[in-house]
């Protein structure tokens, strides 16, 4: 079986080191591209429909809104669309930025898509600070069925640094 390495990333404005930066690639994008080559797997990454807002403030107040209301943004496409098939995986690496102490809404979209029973999801986050928040378990209760594996925090700001370290993380899951 493979592995399948699924990720919902910023790119554009983001807080960085108490401040707010512009990056051209997401911060959690760049750790799923790290575990990749780790650990070999389809890449895969998570879309809303829903542009959110450039700005970074706007953004993380469109996200509090939806982790108030539990609200499922729809997504662009799913595993099928880009030719994959759940069936072909047992272990997830699942990235994420940790937005309000969770994942973003958009990662559960995903995840309720799938009968995710007998899989092994392994989460990373990237955060400034807040570490992976209770993500960890919210994933259990959204995929009662499946393992969920300890996570990776990576600071946002070091992702771009943090090759050897989650590269060496993610071989342990695979």
């Amino acid at each position: 079986m493979a592995n399948l390495i699924v990720y919902y990333s910023r790119k554009g404005e983001n807080y960085w080191a108490g401040g707010i930066k512009n990056i051209a690639k997401g911060n959690t994008e760049r750790v799923a591209e790290f575990v990749q080559e780790a650990v070999g797997g389809d890449l895969f990454e998570i879309e809303t429909e829903k542009t959110y807002s450039a700005s970074y403030m706007e953004c993380i107040d469109d996200a509090k809104a939806e982790l108030q209301a539990d609200a499922r943004p729809e997504l662009k496409r799913y595993l099928e669309d880009a030719g994959l098939n759940m069936d072909d995986y047992d272990t997830i690496f699942l990235g994420y930025p940790n937005w309000w102490g969770t994942c973003p809404m958009c990662v559960f979209t995903f995840l309720e898509h799938y009968d995710l029973a007998g899989k092994r999801i392994v989460p990373f986050c990237t955060n400034e600070g807040s570490g992976m928040g209770g993500s960890e378990k919210h994933l259990k209760k959204v995929c009662p069925a499946a393992k969920i594996e300890r996570g990776l925090s990576i600071t946002g700001n070091q992702a771009a640094q943090s090759k050897d370290k989650a590269q060496a993380w993610a071989r342990k899951f695979a």
